[in-house]
């Protein structure tokens, strides 16, 4: 158990270093942020439900961030691919293919960003208006 559990973290520590450390940097403070205003909505359910509301936005906000973070890495990305490939004047199907995945990795990672606090807010809001 504990040895798959390293595994899965040095996939996912080298997936994040692929993506850019910059993009993925700030999409998980954005989805970190996000987590802990869905925390503090869920906290403040009972005692104050304005602030719970406010937490629920913010959550909202922070994590729609984080997808526009994931799209605009990717976009930068895919700029910075074709660049190079202007420069060298033709590659292989096999780099162009590990370019792709690089750059579409930032996508994936604001959408799970964007996902993952949804599901918090949507049930949040459930016990709001309960």
């Amino acid at each position: 158990m504990f040895m798959l559990s390293v595994v899965f973290l040095n996939v996912f520590v080298d997936r994040f270093m692929e993506g850019g450390p910059l993009f993925m940097s700030l999409i998980l403070i954005c989805l970190l942020l996000a987590i802990a205003f869905l925390v503090m909505g869920f906290v403040n359910l009972k005692k104050d439900v304005l602030k719970s509301k406010k937490m629920t936005k913010l959550a909202s906000d922070v994590s729609i961030l984080g997808l526009v973070f994931g799209f605009l890495g990717s976009t930068i990305g895919m700029i910075t691919a074709f660049d190079a490939i202007e420069s060298i004047g033709g590659i292989s199907q096999g780099m162009m293919a590990a370019g792709l995945k690089v750059a579409f990795l930032t996508t994936v990672f604001g959408c799970i960003t964007f996902i993952l606090p949804r599901i918090g807010i949507i049930i949040l809001r459930g016990l709001q208006k309960g």
